[in-house]
Parts: structure tokens; C-alpha cells; sequence
């Protein structure tokens, strides 16, 4: 499949990246802190191309990767770094789906100082981060990035790597769902069905089915739901109780923020996860009228334009009211 880009600077750090990968080995490669369906599958793309090239490499993320996604090809080789970082340093490194530098967590203590970096992402608030970058900012998942590089090394497709780009591009089009599906998107995902994907499967493992944890977390979050705004703003919390009490991890709290944004009406939805007595991670999704991606950079953080999120200093409710009234004046 050709590549369908008028972007000159997008073949060139398609380029850039081809030879990066060729000229190095020994590779660390590591994505964002609470790893999605778009990071981990990125991971796992990356280490199956060095793999296929005969090169050494180490997957790891800060925090394990969702036991959802224990499908994709080598996943339960992705070190947990908080559990068992490795006695050594790397000095060249592949990140893959961080908008910038500090997404990469604690792992960044085992990049060495003159460590050389190829930075792969989709986000617009990617900051460029890396010696040399491959940023596409309207690509719908890094894992439509990596389909086209992939196609630069012209590797033999099989049903492993096309699986891990599928799950990447379904979950961040949310099941092809969201603005981002584009017509390449869709060829893309036709090429990649040719391969062996089982789409219908995926689909259901991954946008359907839903733990009981995650099930008695949303029952207690959406008893909080608030509007504002005449309903044009719905938020809803959750603590550190409610995800002992209901047995509920990390990733029980993917896709809990789209359900008050999918109230008619609503032109951005909110979910505050408190962490700790002094510190909220906020997610952020919008419908039509908000770049919610400007309200998290102000806040630190960053994402896309409908999609988004931050970490802010502070207690629930002092952070509560900072982001909707952030919010309110983007409406």
C-alpha cells in the first residue's frame, strides 16, 4: 500500500527512522506510564520488527501493562519497572506513544546521558523530544505510524504484527468510533485483515466486555455524576476507596470518562482519579467544540484535541473546581 502523505517531512523522519533502527542495536524500548491499547501494542510492533531484524532489544514500561491485552505477541515480556528494573543502562532508545519526555516515567533513570532517542508519536502536544523524531500528528494511533514504517523495512506481514496494529488503531478510534477514523485508517485496517486479524473477537475482548471490578467502580463514579453549565459539562470521581472496595486497577478506569460525555447535550466530559491526598490525574474527552488537548497543557499535561489529560498538585475538590472552570471558559 502506498503511503498516502503529501507531508515531504513525514517521509523524510520515516527515513530518519529506518535509519536509525538499521545503524543501532541493543535497544530499549519503552512507552507511556499506564500503558493503553495504543501504547502496549506499539511496544510489542517495535520489539517484533527488531526481532525480525536480528537485533537485541528490551521492552519495559513504568507499571504493567492490562491483563487485556496479554494477547499480543510477547507481552508478558515488557519489564514492570516498578517491580524489576534492570541492573543496567541503555544508550539508545525507542519511545513510542509519549506526547513528551516525562510520559516515559521512572524509566528514564535507565537512559544513559548520551543516550540517542527515536521518538514515535501521534500526539499534536508531542514536544519533539528526541534525537531524531517520526510525528504524525494526524494519525489516529502511533500504530498507524508504525504500519508505514513497518512497510519501509519491507517486512513478511503476519497475523501477530497486523494484530498488534489493529488493537492499537481500534482502541484509539475507540472501535472506529471517533473523528479520527479516516479513510486511511480504514485502509489500513483492510489491509491488515488480509493477514489474519480476526476483528470481531478483538472488538469484543476489547470494547465490550467489562470485569465486575470495573462494573462496581463505574456504578459509584456515575452516583457522583455532575453537570454544569446547563449540562454542557458532566464530570464524575473517583478515589482511592473506590478502587479498594470494589477490587478495581488502573486500567477497570479506561473508558469510564466517555460515559458522561456520551450524554446528549454534553460538550465535555471529565473524570478526576484521586491518587493521593495531594495530587489528581484528570481525563479529558470533548465532542465537537472543545480542544480539551489546550485545557491539559495548561495543567502540564497534554493529548489530542478531543481527547486528553493531566496530573495536578492539590486536593479533590481544589482540582475539581480549577478544571471546570478551565473548562467553562473554553465553552
Amino acid at each position: 500500500m502506498k503511503l498516502n502523505s503529501n507531508d515531504s517531512l513525514y517521509a523524510e523522519e520515516l527515513q530518519a527512522a529506518y535509519n536509525f533502527i538499521n545503524h543501532h542495536d541493543d535497544f530499549l524500548v519503552v512507552s507511556h506510564v499506564q500503558p493503553d491499547g495504543d501504547a502496549a501494542s506499539s511496544t510489542v510492533a517495535i520489539g517484533w520488527l527488531l526481532s525480525q531484524l536480528g537485533k537485541k532489544f528490551t521492552m519495559i514500561n513504568e507499571g504493567a501493562i492490562p491483563s487485556r491485552l496479554d494477547f499480543l505477541w510477547s507481552a508478558n515480556e515488557i519489564h514492570n519497572y516498578t517491580l524489576a528494573p534492570p541492573n543496567r543502562t541503555f544508550s539508545t532508545v525507542i519511545c513510542v506513544d509519549c506526547a513528551d519526555f516525562s510520559r516515559t516515567g521512572k524509566v528514564q533513570q535507565l537512559f544513559t546521558e548520551d543516550r540517542v532517542l527515536l521518538n514515535i508519536d501521534h500526539h499534536p502536544t508531542n514536544d519533539h523530544f528526541g534525537t531524531v523524531n517520526l510525528i504524525k500528528a494526524d494519525a489516529a494511533a502511533t500504530a498507524e505510524i508504525l504500519f508505514d514504517l513497518m512497510n519501509q523495512f519491507g517486512i513478511v506481514w503476519d497475523a501477530q504484527i497486523a494484530t498488534a496494529l489493529y488493537t492499537g488503531i481500534l482502541t484509539d478510534t475507540g472501535g472506529f468510533r471517533y473523528a479520527n477514523t479516516t479513510p486511511r485508517v480504514m485502509e489500513i485496517v483492510s489491509q491488515l485483515f488480509t493477514y489474519g486479524v480476526n476483528g470481531h473477537q478483538l472488538a469484543d475482548h476489547l470494547l465490550e466486555k467489562m470485569s465486575m471490578a470495573q462494573m462496581l467502580l463505574l456504578t459509584k463514579a456515575l452516583s457522583r455524576l455532575t453537570f454544569t453549565d446547563g449540562n454542557r459539562v458532566g464530570y464524575i470521581y473517583v478515589t482511592p476507596e473506590d478502587m479498594s472496595e470494589t477490587g478495581a486497577v488502573n486500567e477497570d478506569l479506561e473508558g469510564l470518562v466517555n460515559y458522561p460525555r456520551n450524554i446528549e447535550g454534553v460538550d465535555v466530559g471529565i473524570m478526576f482519579k484521586q491518587v493521593s491526598d495531594v495530587a489528581v490525574k484528570v481525563s479529558l474527552r470533548s465532542n465537537e467544540h472543545v480542544n480539551v488537548a489546550e485545557i491539559a497543557q495548561s495543567f502540564g499535561g497534554g493529548g489530542h484535541v478531543r481527547a486528553a489529560g493531566c496530573r495536578i498538585e492539590g486536593n479533590l475538590n481544589d482540582v475539581m473546581n480549577q478544571v471546570v472552570e478551565r473548562v467553562r471558559k473554553q465553552l
